[in-house]
């Protein structure tokens, strides 16, 4: 199916949100997701299934200073 993650569209075959996280390589990251404008906690992405043309949004905390 094709979404937009990070503002860039993408084919995938996964199914739910963590299965797009993983298939990206955040396993071991801590994130903040969003699905549609939506936060989407950690411990709910594996039940957040993904739609054709959903937007997804992926951020990592970064330090700096």
């Amino acid at each position: 199916m094709k979404i937009m993650v990070n503002g860039e569209p993408q084919m995938t075959e996964a199914e739910t949100l963590e299965e797009l996280c993983v298939t990206l390589g955040y396993t071991d990251m801590k994130v903040a997701t969003a699905v549609n404008g939506e936060f989407v906690p950690a411990g709910r992405r594996e039940a957040m299934r993904l739609a054709h043309e959903d937007r997804i949004e992926i951020v990592a905390p970064r330090q700096g200073g």
